[in-house]
């Protein structure tokens, strides 16, 4: 098998998810409108940061990037048997909330070593606006120890599908804008790693000042 290549499995489940649901409810239900898939690279290591704004944006970033996208995932949910083997099989990796989890770190790196994407939340947690105010050095750090080129994603509108207290997703219209692909991290330079950060943060709140 092509190290470069998700395994089959992954791949299946991903196309099965993609196309049964996530996509149905994006182009249909959401009305989402996708900019900039021609800087996707169709195979290789590949770190992509977004913006994040609600529990939808990893299925939507995955959809919207054409491949199977490794996200972390809070380890409770790697208690529950029949859930656990799914999201383990769908390229999710388990870290502890509120820690620095060298292993799941480690698991991206292995991830990114067997030449998967794996996507990670710039400012790391959700923000109400969906812009990034506090990003975090963590994922251009991610890029330069895996040897990854770096895809900023910018997910517009997707803190309006739920309402507080709410558990049905509304019909907001939602814009996704794939930007230019940036080099691989050339040092783990602190200093570096913080410009390229701002660097990235940037591109992506100019993307979301775009709108629909």
């Amino acid at each position: 098998m092509d190290r470069n290549r998700e395994p089959f499995i992954s791949l299946a489940l991903y196309h099965a998810f993609k196309w049964s649901i996530v996509s149905p409810m994006l182009h249909a239900y959401f009305r989402g409108q996708i900019y900039g898939v021609e800087n996707v690279p169709k195979s290789g290591p590949l770190v992509v940061i977004s913006n994040h704004a609600s529990y939808f944006d990893p299925p939507i970033v995955s959809n919207c990037v054409r491949r199977p996208v490794a996200y972390m995932a809070k380890e409770e949910l790697f208690d529950i048997p029949i859930l656990a083997q799914a999201i383990k099989l769908y390229g999710a990796y388990p870290v502890s909330r509120g820690s620095a989890d060298r292993n799941a770190i480690r698991a991206a790196l292995e991830y990114l070593n067997k030449g998967w994407a794996v996507g990670v939340f710039l400012q790391g947690t959700r923000t109400p606006d969906g812009r990034i105010t506090d990003p975090k050095r963590g994922a251009v750090l991610l890029a330069a120890k895996g040897k990854a080129p770096i895809l900023p994603v910018s997910v517009w509108g997707t803190e309006k599908i739920l309402e507080k207290g709410s558990a049905i997703p509304r019909a907001v219209p939602i814009t996704i804008r794939i930007g230019n692909l940036i080099d691989t991290p050339s040092s783990t330079n602190k200093e570096e790693l913080e410009m390229l950060t701002q660097k990235c943060a940037t591109v992506i709140n100019e993307m979301h000042n775009l709108g629909r």
